[in-house]
């Protein structure tokens, strides 16, 4: 189906719906997107901090290596 007529389909049901659908098909596409309006994007300085700070936490042994997660996750799986 093409783009055009994705969006004629579209226009012809949303109005058929109850605002609160309306409503609940706008916050599922947002879901779809990721799109959360109070989120704000950190800035390089923010996100570089981040990044030294965890290279540092590794450093010091505050970490988990691959193996042991992988050796924890077949803990969680088995319990099910």
């Amino acid at each position: 189906m093409t783009a055009t007529a994705l969006k004629k389909e579209l226009s012809t049901y949303l109005p058929l719906l109850s605002a609160r659908q309306q409503a609940l098909i706008l916050d599922m596409i947002k879901n779809i997107l990721h799109v959360d309006s109070k989120e704000k994007r950190i800035s390089l300085e923010q996100y570089n901090a981040e990044i030294e700070s965890a290279l540092k936490e590794v450093k010091q042994g505050k970490s988990i290596s691959h193996e042991d997660v992988l050796k924890q996750s077949r803990k969680w799986l088995k319990r099910k």
